[in-house]
């Protein structure tokens, strides 16, 4: 690792922990009186008894007395937060914190603000992570590599929060509920522990920000979703497209074929009670068998394009299909690896949609390359499957082979491969363009056709 980047990344690292600091502390105000300070100061050499001069004194004056309020300014509060149970990506997340005031004096005019994730880049991502558009920067600007730094910092941010809009009105032992707001940026699970109580002086110019003990509270947020058309998949009935189930209730539905006797492992439900007292002997209902499809989503976790913006549309083009699929009439199994093999199942009977796209939400781009190990566990299930879709991160001679394994051993197999630029040569699926992923999806064929 070249010792430049070395130097750059604890530069830069160190430059944006001194700017957040500075940030939450002086206010827009604040910065107009300190350059008003500077200003003044500058012009009002050797001339004490001229209009400049008098501004500099009236400016430090009030700046002076905004610092004293600022420093003598406390407090001290407890919070619990009230998180919904998931947010999604790019949509504005409403949340309440409940507020206690510990100190025996009345608090007034303070607001709460949540610290968003640190988003800095470790030195190996700043080193070896180049920005899409390096190549066309001048000398200057590849050697210092700032435009780098601030393009991995905007991947990198979890959320973006803000401010409570209503302020602060406690009295001593008083409980108060604030409604906050952030906007998620980026999938995966963020703990919610850094809750900060801004206290500023009566100008506006400076604020206090002290951290407040707060209960033990997580944030999930889950991928991004696309619009989807009808869809069928091969080898089952409809692949109807409408949203989540909002309810996993599931009872027996197939027709009464007639009595039998109880054998152990039966479910009490089934018991025929009026047999049971004709005959002495515990009967049991026999229910015609029906079947539902059951489908594989299999996600390649595997490092394919160099653009890790790929993945997370991999990531969003799956959470599609498991929010598309139809539940209630139909079993999902999302496969991947994460170290190992992975098989996650909802639908009828089983877990809720919800659990797969959470699983998603922290799901990571694998560094070693196991396409032997996923495709041994897709062959393995293949003869409770209906039909397997498979997301694919670009297209090379590996994947074409994991492919042409899972075609060969009779796995109905529909691929979607999502990568840069147009499609390649000798590509088995559908390709989704890389930024136009939304409108390649919506330009499928309503009947998928399986890979042959």
């Amino acid at each position: 690792m070249e010792t430049r980047f070395r130097y750059l990344h604890w530069t830069y690292y160190r430059g944006d922990a001194v700017q957040h600091w500075f940030s939450r502390r002086i206010r827009p105000a604040g910065i107009a009186i300190i350059l008003t300070v500077i200003f003044a100061a500058f012009m009002s050499i050797g001339q004490h008894r001229n209009a400049i001069y008098q501004m500099f004194c009236f400016s430090f004056g009030l700046a002076f007395i905004s610092l004293l309020w600022v420093i003598f300014r406390n407090a001290k509060l407890s919070a619990m937060y009230e998180l919904p149970r998931h947010a999604t990506v790019g949509e504005a997340l409403r949340y309440t914190v409940t507020l206690k005031n510990l100190r025996s004096r009345r608090l007034k005019g303070a607001r709460l603000l949540q610290t968003q994730p640190d988003a800095r880049p470790s030195l190996e991502e700043f080193a070896q992570i180049p920005e899409p558009e390096e190549h066309s920067r001048n000398a200057f600007d590849r050697t210092m590599a700032y435009y780098r730094w601030q393009w991995l910092m905007s991947r990198k941010h979890g959320f973006i929060s803000y401010e409570s809009k209503d302020l602060i009105d406690l009295r001593r032992g008083e409980t108060q509920r604030l409604a906050l707001s952030l906007l998620p940026q980026q999938r995966g699970v963020f703990p919610m522990h850094d809750l900060r109580v801004l206290l500023p002086d009566p100008l506006g110019f400076f604020q206090k920000c002290r951290k407040v003990p707060t209960s033990p509270a997580r944030l999930v947020v889950l991928p991004k979703r696309y619009r989807l058309p009808p869809l069928r998949m091969p080898g089952s009935a409809a692949f109807r497209i409408g949203g989540e189930e909002t309810s996993n209730a599931i009872g027996n539905s197939g027709e009464f074929v007639g009595l039998r006797e109880y054998r152990p492992g039966d479910s009490l439900r089934l018991i025929h009670w009026k047999s049971w007292a004709h005959t002495g002997k515990p009967m049991v209902k026999e229910l015609e068998d029906n079947f539902y499809p059951r489908y594989a989503l299999v996600l390649d976790t595997f490092a394919g394009s160099p653009d890790s913006t790929v993945f997370e549309e991999m990531v969003s083009v799956a959470s599609s299909f498991i929010v598309g699929l139809d539940h209630s009439e139909s079993l999902l199994d999302l496969m991947f690896i994460a170290e190992k093999a992975h098989t996650v199942t909802a639908g009828r009977g089983m877990e809720r949609a919800e659990k797969l796209l959470e699983v998603l939400a922290g799901v990571k781009i694998e560094t070693i390359t196991r396409f032997e190990i996923l495709s041994e566990t897709i062959i393995r299930h293949r003869e409770q499957m209906t039909s397997c879709l498979l997301v694919l991160n670009g297209w090379d001679e590996q994947r074409a082979d994991f492919v042409k394994k899972l075609l060969k051993s009779g796995v109905v197999s529909v691929p979607l491969v999502i990568g840069t630029g147009p499609a390649p040569e000798g590509l088995i699926g559908y390709w989704l363009e890389s930024g136009e992923v939304e409108r390649d999806l919506l330009r499928l064929p309503g009947e998928l056709s399986a890979a042959i």
